[in-house]
């Protein structure tokens, strides 16, 4: 290899799927090399006298095989890929002349001037596989593969499809407003979009980084006819992916959390149009989180109960058992329910929850209008309104609100 090293690489996929590839060595070198080895679908034999214990328990699961010795020439037979990392010098040099001389690319990670092969950084992001080389520079390797994969995932590198594409309807859950806190999949799904229809509560700063091509419909705006507003949503979805669009519905927090997430995936459904769900962040435990409220936390509460507050207990739409909220001990999230806050409080009392009970508000959690107002049960209503708290607004109740650092 010395009179070629000041050539560069010539860079190439290998398709190890079903081949035999061998891996002298069962140390740190091993346990990162071999899940990818695994994942690729190659036949993995270890030669090694020990093992990392991550390593042995691939072998334990059956995803490689490992024969506990060391190395002896003839262990290249038939090789198509060899990863030559023990701590034998000798052993390495000799495996390595034996890769040469059966034509058997081969890695060496203790000397990379004498290997045929050089691992690239690598990374994978949507079907799409990257790998870096620098020369001598792993590590200059690795920070451009790390900046090259966040990008894709984030949807701030854009790789459109320019062959055809599958187009649908994702619903995308964008959190609780915070437009760092979108799921990475989430991301890329908008960056990839040709309609993106939003939710008022899903992160807006998020819209303003798409294309000009996007057309951005504000789901609140959608002229509803003589159909309810669910309904017009549901066509306009379904319009656009039956025009060939690749259509994505952004909502605040979580598609299935309070958020009409099925209704939609049902229409869908009924009209033939797939339809792909990522989850994302409920504001009902993230927006406690970001105002320094563990839903739970250990000897002061076990559980916690989310609920929705936009109808009153004594409403008789409301289909959720106030009297028994009332007798757990645990910690209560009530989401969309400033309106009715006053009564909310007043019912939990009436069925025995302590009207000293702490109680958090936390209006517009994760953004940079966030503000956390205290009460208690008895005082809930009152300060709701003197505070002015208005939509989007979580109320916490249980005494983790309490809990300090």
């Amino acid at each position: 290899m010395a009179e070629h090293a000041e050539h560069a690489a010539y860079p190439v996929g290998l398709r190890l799927s079903g081949r035999r590839v061998v891996v002298l060595g069962g140390g740190q070198v091993a346990q990162r090399r071999l899940p990818s080895l695994v994942a690729a679908g190659a036949d993995v034999l270890l030669i090694s006298p020990s093992a990392k214990p991550s390593v042995e328990a691939m072998a334990d699961t059956g995803e490689i095989r490992w024969e506990r010795r060391r190395y002896t020439p003839g262990d290249l037979a038939d090789a198509w890929y060899a990863l030559i990392s023990t701590d034998d010098p000798e052993a390495n040099t000799a495996a390595s002349q034996e890769a040469e001389d059966r034509r058997v690319w081969c890695v060496r990670s203790d000397d990379a001037e004498a290997a045929t092969a050089w691992t690239p950084a690598t990374g994978r992001s949507d079907g799409v596989t990257v790998a870096v080389l620098t020369g001598r520079d792993p590590r200059r390797s690795a920070a451009v593969r790390d900046a090259i994969v966040e990008g894709l995932r984030d949807g701030t590198l854009a790789a459109p499809h320019h062959r055809a594409r599958a187009t649908g309807v994702a619903l995308v859950g964008g959190g609780p407003g915070d437009p760092d806190l979108i799921t990475v999949r989430g991301r890329r799904l908008l960056a990839e979009a040709d309609v993106v229809i939003a939710d008022r509560l899903g992160p807006r700063d998020l819209l303003a980084e798409l294309p000009p091509h996007v057309e951005v419909i504000d789901a609140a705006k959608i002229p509803y006819g003589r159909f309810m507003a669910q309904e017009a949503i549901n066509n306009a979805l379904i319009e656009h992916a039956r025009a060939g669009k690749s259509v994505v519905r952004l909502k605040g927090g979580d598609p299935y959390v309070f958020g009409r997430g099925m209704e939609e995936l049902q229409a869908l459904a009924d009209a033939g149009i797939p339809c792909t769900v990522v989850p994302g962040i409920s504001s009902s435990i993230s927006v406690p989180s970001a105002a320094g409220i563990p839903v739970t936390h250990r000897g002061v509460a076990q559980e916690f109960t989310v609920v929705s507050g936009h109808v009153a207990p004594d409403d008789e739409r409301s289909t959720v058992d106030w009297s028994a909220l009332a007798r757990l001990r645990g910690t209560l999230v009530v989401l969309m329910g400033v309106e009715n806050s006053a009564a909310i409080a007043a019912t939990l009392t009436a069925h025995g929850r302590g009207a000293d009970t702490p109680v958090a508000v936390v209006q517009e959690g994760t953004t940079a209008a966030q503000r956390r107002v205290d009460a208690t049960l008895a005082t809930l209503g009152e300060t709701v309104r003197a505070e002015g708290i208005r939509p989007p607004a979580v109320i916490v109740i249980g005494d983790v609100v309490a809990v300090n650092p």
